[in-house]
């Protein structure tokens, strides 16, 4: 689904990718992991179309989209929620939904016909909200939601976008144990409809249970991707990154 090729990425000096390759699986929830200023950011800001490589290739569903913008990866399935959430947050959640239902329909908007009259879009943003365990919640404010709801809200508006592949930023970041776990159980039931998925995140517990694969990237550079038993044991991962974090995760 996603082939990552010897990416580069430098800013002055420093190269904040330095030839990173991995890929990805259809079907598979993918797990990038790695410790701060490994090049995290970078990496999937150049895989969702916001930086462009200074080298290496990205090609997902077999076309290469190195050189295209976020816009059309995204038409192409390519979607991703980012690390700090983006709500209209003074909108109720069903208006949100319905917005981002009606942002991927093909054609021209109508700009002179009310959103809250169209009903395939309500009906769209309904089963949206049932996808993403905000059913009940749809007249509520977005900006008055928990932190962990908005997140599954903003799940919900990649969703929306119908993603072949979602790219996932942290999306545990900042939560409770009750929130990360119903961030756990959407992930979970994401991975269960088939939908692939690759997770950006530094909650080792939630990455060994949820992954099929994980990769690690230090320095700029993929130094393995295997499945969560071989990473779990992997001598240049635990000396690089896991530590008391593998151990955590236990």
């Amino acid at each position: 689904m996603l082939e990552v090729k010897q990416l580069v990425k430098r800013f002055g000096a420093l190269a904040a990718t330095d030839g990173a390759s991995f890929d990805v699986r259809p079907g598979e929830l993918h797990a990038l992991i790695g410790p701060n200023g490994a090049g995290k950011t970078t990496l999937i800001h150049q895989i969702s179309g916001a930086l462009q490589p200074d080298a290496g290739a990205i090609v997902f569903n077999g076309q290469d989209v190195t050189r295209q913008g976020m816009a059309r990866r995204v038409q192409a399935g390519l979607v991703r929620s980012f690390q700090i959430t983006s709500l209209f947050k003074p909108c109720t959640v069903r208006d949100n939904l319905v917005l981002a239902v009606l942002a991927r329909r093909e054609g021209a908007p109508s700009w002179w016909r009310s959103a809250r009259a169209d009903a395939a879009a309500h009906e769209q943003a309904e089963s949206l909200l049932a996808r993403v365990g905000l059913a009940g919640q749809a007249h509520r404010i977005a900006g008055e939601l928990a932190h962990g709801e908005q997140r599954q809200l903003e799940v919900g508006l990649a969703l929306a976008a119908r993603p072949r592949l979602l790219l996932l930023d942290e999306p545990l970041a900042g939560m409770g144990p009750d929130e990360s776990a119903r961030m756990v159980e959407l992930l979970q039931a994401l991975k269960d409809e088939g939908l692939t998925l690759l997770l950006v995140e530094h909650d080792m517990d939630a990455v060994f249970r949820l992954a099929d694969r994980i990769s690690t990237l230090v320095c700029g550079r993929v130094i393995a991707s295997d499945s969560p038993a071989a990473i779990r044991e992997h001598p240049e991962v635990r000396r690089a990154y896991l530590g008391d974090e593998l151990e955590a995760a236990r």
